[in-house]
């Protein structure tokens, strides 16, 4: 979502009476890659771009190519294919041993439902999780379908742009499976007169939202971290005592008695880090209460377990459904001192939680880094 973000703002900056723009976007993986799926370049005809397709090898053709779609008014999909030992294949010295789709569409700015309006329209939304198609390749006639159109899919309605009832009824059926798995995928249709269509169903969720709950210095490097990450992050505390370089840095900053208020949903992760163990103690009943799905407590595992101890002599006991979502000691063991060093560890963890993966060493991990079409 950062890379959107700011794909978006340079969209808006843009001198739109002087220059024109491209969009690429990596829409088919096959194999290993150092971008996956979703990712985007932004590309004006001065050479200048934001975003990036790859890590670095990609970028230099992608601006020719993105030139030449502004120049043709039309999107055209490009293959790179690394896997093969080919001098002359572009990207093969770094030996990623993958194939890429980067589709170049050339950008109407009189045009409201050109793909970056479309990426605008998802970023101002409620935090919702949106559902994009975007058709790659058409062959045949299609009628008022065109490559690099992007179709916001809410459902089967959605897609009555799609004039063939097959088409429709395979797509939806594919775009609902893919929200199933919560993943994206590359889409192919043929129908029974010859023609083909080939589209990128993209899962495009919010970025990940990270309450602190505490006011001490350590909240700093923490929230600079999660603003570098481009994640969301609003701080609970009593506000006098919330440092200023802070007040500049979260997108929200609310009193204790203010939390119900936050909007916490599936991809929030909450964090007690108060120091004070009668305040995170009075504190974790009130995040229980919510749905966030991560919630993290700052400190040994004793003084947690102390905590937890406590309670249920209360007759306020924390149950085994919510102990599922509680992380404690929070982050990953990377031998963590500084504060920094501790941001870096806690946010690790968050990202690994959301993942699904639990944070080893990539060297002993047997399957590959990315699921593989």
């Amino acid at each position: 979502m950062k890379e959107i973000k700011a794909i978006v703002k340079a969209y808006d900056e843009t001198d739109k009476d002087s220059l024109h723009a491209a969009l690429a976007t990596v829409v088919r993986v096959e194999g290993s890659s150092y971008r996956r799926t979703g990712a985007r370049m932004l590309v004006l005809d001065n050479g200048t771009w934001v975003g990036g397709i790859s890590g670095g090898c990609l970028e230099g053709d992608a601006l020719k190519r993105a030139r030449l779609a502004i120049n043709n008014s039309k999107s055209t999909l490009i293959t790179y294919d690394t896997s093969e030992d080919d001098p002359h294949q572009i990207g093969v010295g770094l030996g990623c041993n993958g194939i890429i789709d980067v589709l170049f569409t050339p950008l109407d700015f009189n045009n409201p439902d050109n793909p970056v309006e479309i990426l605008k329209s998802c970023i101002r939304a409620n935090r919702d999780t949106h559902i994009l198609i975007t058709i790659t390749k058409l062959n045949g006639n299609w009628g008022n379908l065109l490559a690099g159109q992007v179709i916001k899919y809410t459902g089967s309605d959605s897609l009555n742009t799609f004039e063939d009832p097959g088409l429709k009824d395979r797509l939806n059926k594919a775009a609902e499976l893919q929200i199933s798995k919560n993943t994206s995928n590359s889409f192919h249709y043929e129908s029974q007169d010859g023609r083909s269509a080939d589209m990128f169903i993209e899962i495009l969720p919010p970025e990940i939202h990270v309450v602190l709950i505490g006011h001490q210095y350590d909240v700093y490097p923490m929230s600079r971290l999660l603003k570098e990450l481009g994640w969301r992050v609003s701080i609970v505390a009593e506000l006098i005592k919330v440092n200023t370089k802070i007040r500049a840095i979260a997108d929200e900053i609310r009193p204790v008695s203010e939390f119900s208020e936050l909007l916490v949903d599936e991809h929030t992760a909450i964090i007690l880090m108060s120091h004070d163990y009668k305040t995170d103690k009075r504190n974790l009943p009130m995040v229980l209460r919510s749905n966030a799905p991560f919630i993290g407590m700052l400190g040994p595992r004793l003084r947690s377990e102390k905590i937890w101890k406590e309670l249920a002599e209360e007759n306020n006991p924390v149950s085994e459904t919510d102990m599922q979502r509680i992380y404690a000691p929070l982050g990953l063991d990377i031998g963590a001192v500084m504060p920094e060093e501790i941001a870096l560890s806690l946010a690790a963890g968050i990202r690994a939680a959301f993942s699904g993966r639990d944070g080893q060493f990539l060297k002993f991990r047997q399957s590959p880094i990315h699921p593989r079409n």
